[in-house]
């Protein structure tokens, strides 16, 4: 391989930096893993975070003590940002840990600001992949690695079988200081029953599974109300989010996000029954979680663990998960979770469903039931969730991560 021209950078307070190559951000899933390792780093012993790709604080909302946190780390990134724009080489290398999130058969690996990429020493993936295959390429850009972390069990199978043999599996954390059990506001009013269902609104995010499951058990219990947290910054997604027979397909409003409410009228649910949120941060999603009485998740493929349901059981939600790709990771502990078990395949022109499992709808609306019959054993679901994911913050999984890549440092 040709040497490559060198960024400089400098340690910072005697510490290594530590580039991580994805985004920033309270208001998707990569940007709240980004946050939540900066701040997991803020006061590191040893690394210094610092963002490969440009973020600002208008991309975050917090509190002041975690801006406090989150402000150096945006000030030395700048230098880093800076130097990249003033460079037209493609690729640089840099003498320091390099951290690049991988999707899609790897593509984009290591993109960093301006579209540059770096190679850092080691250079290190972190994959949350939804196919199991990978093209030739994407396995020659994959052996570019020092090590792939896998964010599932899943995905580090899917890439030992395609040749991947440096890989390990770490599995994100969540904010335990914000997701965890408490009083409920009582916002929805005490007559309703409420089922969460949150994921940016696709095929693989089963939506359309869950709307046809609340459909049936509204019909019986018509004090249920669907509370959705589907919006994200891809809305372009929604026209490929049914799979299920006789469901309508949603519409995008004016501003061209998904019409939620009107996708479920068009469907034969009343208005009424269904709340939409919108943009949401992070940091406030757990007064939404805590008022749910359920939380449902007939995912047909998570290449991570699913963020959005460990927050949901890390505040005490009785949550039921589809017993597929990554959330089996979250399953293999008994009683923790409700699973959906009958995993029909999945086909879709175009992609890779190897692994992806169908919900069957019939199971996710007698799961709803179940918890609707018997709260207290529900609600017993709810407390071995929690303290299932009191064990999986933030600040140890990052341990986890930094303990992979230890070996690999010069």
């Amino acid at each position: 391989m040709p040497d490559l021209p060198i960024l400089g950078i400098a340690p910072v307070d005697g510490r290594t930096p530590l580039v991580f190559c994805w985004g920033v951000s309270s208001f998707f899933g990569w940007g709240v893993n980004g946050l939540n390792l900066a701040l997991a780093l803020a006061d590191h012993p040893v690394f210094a975070p610092v963002a490969g790709q440009v973020f600002s604080m208008d991309d975050l909302v917090l509190d002041p003590l975690r801006e406090a946190r989150v402000i150096p780390v945006l000030t030395r990134s700048r230098d880093v940002w800076a130097a990249l724009a003033s460079t037209s080489e493609p690729v640089l290398e840099i003498e320091a840990p390099v951290l690049s999130g991988l999707g899609r058969d790897f593509a984009g690996a290591g993109e960093a600001a301006h579209g540059k990429r770096l190679r850092g020493n080691p250079q290190v993936g972190v994959a949350f992949l939804e196919e199991a295959t990978l093209s030739p390429e994407g396995r020659a850009r994959a052996r570019e690695f020092a090590l792939v972390v896998a964010g599932s069990a899943w995905n580090e199978r899917v890439l030992r079988a395609n040749g991947i043999h440096a890989t390990t599996t770490v599995l994100q954390g969540i904010d335990t200081s914000l997701f965890h059990p408490a009083p409920r506001a009582g916002l929805l009013g005490a007559d309703r029953f409420v089922v969460f269902s949150g994921g940016k609104l696709e095929l693989r995010k089963g939506q359309d599974l869950a709307l046809a499951a609340f459909r049936a058990f509204h019909r019986r219990h018509p004090e249920a109300l669907l509370l959705t947290a589907w919006h994200s910054p891809w809305s372009d997604l929604m026209n490929d989010a049914v799979a299920h027979p006789g469901l309508v397909p949603p519409r995008a409003t004016a501003e061209g996000t998904p019409d939620v409410i009107g996708w479920a009228v068009a469907n034969g649910i009343p208005a009424d029954s269904v709340i939409a949120i919108g943009p949401t941060p992070n940091i406030a999603m757990p007064h939404v979680l805590r008022e749910a009485d359920v939380a449902l998740f007939p995912n047909r493929a998570e290449g991570g663990t699913n963020l959005v349901a460990m927050e949901c059981m890390a505040c005490g939600i009785p949550t039921i998960l589809s017993a597929n790709t990554g959330h089996l990771d979250l399953l293999r502990t008994p009683g923790v979770a409700i699973p959906l078990t009958r995993q029909g395949p999945v086909a879709r022109a175009g992609l890779d469903t190897t692994d992806w499992g169908e919900s069957d709808v019939e199971e996710a609306v007698e799961a709803l039931e179940t918890v609707w019959r018997d709260r207290e054993a529900a609600r017993a679901v709810g407390e071995r969730s929690a303290r299932f994911m009191a064990g999986m913050d933030w600040k140890r999984q990052t341990a986890l991560l930094l303990r992979a890549i230890e070996p690999l440092l010069p």
